[in-house]
Formats: C-alpha cells, structure tokens, sequence
C-alpha cells in the first residue's frame, strides 16, 4: 500500500470512528433526558405490553386524577403531598415542594413529572394542571380511557360562565 493511500485510508477510520463518538454522546445524553409517561397503574404493575416499569431515580411523568381527601399540605412550608390514581385503579404518591397551579384542585386531572423515589411515589418538579372543565391532556385522557367531548354552551351558557 503506498503512503497516499494509507494515509487516505487512516483519515477515513479517524472520521468514522469521530462520527460514531459523537452519535453515542448524542444518545447517551438524550436517552438521560428522556421523560417517559406513565399512569399510576403502570408505574404500580408495569406496562400491559412490555411490562416494563420505571426505575427508582428515572425521571417520568405520571398523568390521572388527584384523589379527594388525599392532599396533605406543610403549614410551615410548601410541601405538599397528595395521591394520583386512574380508572384502572392504581395510585401513587406525589410530593411536591411550589406552589401549584391555580386551577390544581382534588378530583380533577393533572400531570406531573419529576423524580421515582420509592415504589409508589414521585418527588415532582413540576405539576401541571388541567385548563378548563372538559380539557384533559392527550396521554392523560388515552390512559384513563376517556374521549375528548366538546362543551355544549346551549341555553345561555357562556365559556367564561365557568371562571370564578
């Protein structure tokens, strides 16, 4: 092999051997930002189709509704602490050290996404609350099952009718 060629050849093995280290840094940190979603079932059962359940320190998003009489609030601080359960009847812990959403409230949607400590429970970063009375999130309304219907605003009723 003459030194052109070799030398050719050499440049080609470092390029590909530059490409492939920046493809697997790529993935490595997008696969370490990667926020799964999750119904309280499926963090308490796994999956239905794979089985596959989160990991304690993954970073997920689990979506349902907040269960009535669950929600426990710090006096002095504020932490609070409340369940999430869905239709299939699984249910978790979330805690949560902000403020919440104006429109959070006990028996209504929510999703929120942070940090599996323990089996059952999630420290949360952020807590996301549903908008209006019928809107659900995508994921949230696919998991527990529910269609997406639209308001019937028949006999007067007005869309701000149901803002305080």
């Amino acid at each position: 092999m003459n030194p052109r060629r070799k030398k050719r050849l050499t440049l080609a093995v470092a390029l590909i051997v530059g490409v492939a280290a920046i493809a697997s840094l790529l993935l490595y940190a997008l696969n370490s930002n990667l926020n799964l979603f999750f119904t309280p079932t499926e963090i308490v059962q796994g999956k239905k189709d794979t089985g596959v359940m989160p990991e304690i320190g993954q970073r997920i998003r689990v979506g349902g509704m907040v269960t009535i009489g669950s929600m426990v609030r710090d006096p002095d601080s504020l932490h609070v602490e409340f369940a999430v359960h869905d239709a299939a009847g699984g249910e978790i812990i979330v805690t949560y050290d902000d403020l919440l959403p104006d429109l959070f409230r006990e028996g209504q949607g929510i999703v929120a996404q942070g940090i599996l400590s323990a089996p059952g429970k999630l420290e949360a970063t952020e807590v996301l609350a549903k908008h209006d009375e019928n809107y659900m999130p995508p994921e949230v309304a696919e998991a527990m099952g529910q269609s997406h219907e639209k308001l019937d605003y028949s006999e007067g009723q007005s869309k701000a009718a149901g803002y305080k």
